[in-house]
């Protein structure tokens, strides 16, 4: 059997592992929340399977390579089946873990952390098992090939990594910009099971053309470990440099996409350019290893790690926004490429190496090896998300991770042998290591955050973005991470003014999601009701002052309610209901995971808390860079298949769509009526930024720009309604690249 079998199965296998990450996330959100806890959550169960699985497995292959020639590959083979079941099973389990936490009862609606304990049990309960079968893929591979061709074996996991890591780039592209666009999340895990499927089905045949047994002396049933070191450091030192590499590496990424974002747009392509560039460069280091692994030793690497930290600060150079770069989205993607690239492909090349040199094809010591590198990618992200992001900012926390690395590149400089076996005399110098520190010194000296380009401005930063509230006057902004969520326009009062005077009725409370500048909260408490706000960010509503001088005070009010939480989860965990709840979701509309405030599904929840005759007011943004027919149409038919009554109206400029929704008639009567309906102080918020003088005239500028849902539907009768399986608004590249759409 020819080895080059295994990087296919192991292509294919990367390929899935990613489809699987990628769709068990979304799944996990739409189920039990859009919050950071949640995402860490989720992430870090996949993660530690993978370790999990990578030191059982290295055990169990240890034990089936005793057993002949077919079991180690059959083991495999069993372990991709499990895998492919998994594609099928959990969305069941996830459906069924939210049911049993539903029915729990209202005593989990304001406890968050017995909340997160219940969903996060559930979500280990559910993943841990088939991420544990991912992880031993690569200790069950391992034994197969040496038992295949022990010639192969010292260094059968950078082979094995090699093939995995271009499969994961596929795994990035492919459902991004294709798979999932057709199929939706579910179809396309039915693809990737499907995938495992066949590759276990191989695996199996291919497993008979091998023999049944041999003889007792072919059996590798001793390995003779090496006694050289590497670097000078004990076999325990490059675990702790695997350790170190896996905790870079992923921290770093965490910081990358808060640098980048803000060049590259905040939509799910950004994130999948991101990873797929990480990717591409780790696969081009590790073909540089396996080819220079040919007629090097591995001592000679030495000189790699003295540059190490420098690379890793290159994001600092790149992300600088008075760094001249021209328009557009090729070098935007390049500005990025040059950030990432580099450090990338040096992890790339040294990740496999340490894991060679460690092994020498020995599967259980490759599955320890392994796990110890994944355990260091568990814990970066949540010490760069919890920890450093919101302590130091994007700059210095992407400095204080450097510095392990640096300190790894001072041991190279001052203590590797200075031999010609292992060429560190030439790589690991002192005067190169000076320069490099003098290099990386100026350069964290001398960059700058995309915030510098703002002098008037309040910066906030916690566990979940980095808040920047700039500007003077009506030019006032509010940035997350670096994208612009909303400004001081008076579209923002009509989201509270319109639905509450349509009502019929005197309101009694209101509910506003996603609180941005605040500006609907307060026109919301300018009517003397009792009013809530839900935002996902912390740090958001703490810069109400600023965009509001009577925020503050605002806040002390008995009527006013700030909930930091994902509207969705507030929605379902909650047993208040609402007069009027009105929503006004992060631009541009086709932000991530903003389809499940638009979907058919989010609206079945809102129901359930509108009082008989409540009204929910929608706002869809017409002209921003997420927006086109097809996903205006496709909102618009989520909100028609939810409620019986809506009436769509423009905003001003025709800027953007609202949509009023309820389970009974909406009579809007005319302007003058309206208009008299506002109490006082709602009167006077309502005209305090024009552009008209008095209220009347303020909703006849609306009112006359009433337009049929039909119509808006119309745009696109092909298009079926967003919903949690099929996010039309933040998938859209074959229809709008090719104007195609199935």
């Amino acid at each position: 059997m020819n080895i080059f079998w295994f990087f296919l199965f192991f292509l294919i296998s990367g390929f899935c592992s990613l489809v699987y990450e990628v769709v068990w996330l979304r799944l996990a959100m739409a189920k039990f929340g859009v919050t950071t806890p949640m995402v860490s959550i989720v992430l870090s169960v996949f993660m530690a399977g993978l370790a999990l699985g990578s030191w059982l497995g290295g055990a169990l292959a240890r034990t089936s390579e005793r057993r002949g020639p077919r079991a180690p590959l059959r083991l495999y083979g069993l372990a991709e089946l499990l895998i492919g079941v998994s594609g099928l099973l959990v969305p069941r389990l996830l459906q069924f873990g939210y049911d049993v936490l539903q029915k729990s009862g209202r005593e989990l609606a304001w406890d968050s952390s017995f909340y997160y304990l219940v969903s996060g049990s559930c979500v280990v309960v559910t993943l841990l098992p088939w991420c544990t079968c991912i992880g031993a893929t690569f200790p069950f591979g391992m034994a197969a090939i040496r038992r295949i061709s022990s010639a192969d074996a010292s260094r059968s996991f950078s082979f094995l990594y090699l093939a995995n890591v271009l499969g994961a780039i596929l795994g990035t592209l492919i459902p991004a910009f294709i798979l999932i666009e057709l199929l939706g999340f579910q179809s396309t895990l039915h693809v990737a099971a499907s995938l495992n499927g066949i590759l276990a089905c191989l695996v199996f045949a291919l497993s008979f053309a091998l023999p049944s047994s041999e003889a007792p002396a072919a059996v590798p049933t001793a390995v003779t470990m090496p006694h050289d070191k590497l670097y000078e450091f004990s076999a325990g030192g490059t675990l702790w440099l695997l350790f170190i590499t896996g905790l870079s590496t992923m921290a770093m990424e965490v910081v990358w996409i808060r640098l980048f974002t803000v060049y590259l747009g905040n939509v799910v392509y950004s994130f999948a350019a991101i990873l797929a560039l990480y990717l591409a460069a780790t696969f081009a280091g590790s073909c540089l290893y396996r080819v220079w692994a040919r007629s090097h030793d591995s001592r000679r690497s030495a000189g790699a790690w003295v540059f190490l930290g420098l690379l890793s600060l290159l994001p600092l150079l790149f992300a600088d926004p008075f760094l001249r770069i021209p328009p557009g989205v090729f070098w935007k993607i390049l500005r990025t490429a040059q950030g990432i690239a580099p450090f990338s492909a040096a992890l790339g090349f040294l990740t496999p190496l340490l894991v060679d040199h460690y092994s020498k094809g020995n599967p259980s010591r490759a599955g320890r090896a392994y796990a110890v590198n994944i355990v260091g990618g568990i814990l970066g992200p949540l010490l760069a998300g919890f920890w450093f992001l919101p302590w130091l900012g994007d700059h210095w926390a992407l400095v204080v991770l450097s510095v392990p690395l640096f300190g790894v590149g001072l041991f190279a400089a001052l203590r590797i042998s200075q031999d010609a076996a292992t060429g560190s005399s030439v790589f690991g110098s002192k005067p190169i290591y000076a320069a490099v520190m003098l290099l990386s010194i100026t350069l964290i000296a001398t960059s700058k955050g995309y915030e510098a380009a703002y002098r008037n401005r309040v910066e906030l930063r916690d566990y979940t973005a980095t808040v920047l509230a700039a500007g003077d006057g009506m030019r006032k902004m509010l940035l997350v991470n670096g994208i612009g969520m909303t400004v001081l326009t008076p579209i923002t009062k009509y989201m509270a003014h319109f639905p509450l005077t349509s009502l019929g009725r005197p309101p009694q409370n209101a509910l506003v999601i996603c609180f941005g500048m605040g500006t609907t909260f307060r026109s919301m408490l300018s009517w003397g009701i009792d009013s809530t706000a839900v935002e996902l960010i912390p740090s958001v509503p703490e810069v109400f002052g600023f965009f509001h001088p009577d925020g503050p005070a605002l806040l002390k009010s008995p009527l006013a309610h700030i909930v930091v939480d994902d509207g969705r989860r507030f929605l379902e965990r909650t047993g208040q209901t609402f007069d009027v709840i009105t929503l006004d979701p992060p631009p541009p509309v086709s932000t991530p995971t903003t389809s499940l405030l638009y979907s058919r599904e989010f609206y079945g929840i809102v129901k359930k808390r509108l009082r008989p005759g409540g009204i929910l007011q929608v706002w869809l943004a017409i002209h921003d860079p997420g927006s086109d027919p097809t996903t205006q149409a496709a909102a618009a038919k989520a909100l028609r298949d939810s409620f019986p009554y809506i009436r769509a109206f423009s905003s001003l400029n025709h800027f953007g769509l609202h949509f009023l929704a309820s389970d009974q008639p909406i009579l809007v009567p005319d302007a003058h009526t309206l208009a008299s309906r506002l109490p006082p102080a709602a009167a006077a918020d309502f005209v305090e930024w024009g552009p008209a003088h008095s209220s009347e005239e303020m909703f006849a500028e609306v009112l006359n720009a009433e337009m049929s849902i039909d119509k808006v539907t119309a745009a696109d009768p092909r298009v079926p309604p967003i919903q949690d399986d099929r996010p039309i608004n933040e998938y859209f590249f074959l229809r709008r690249l090719f104007a195609f759409y199935p």
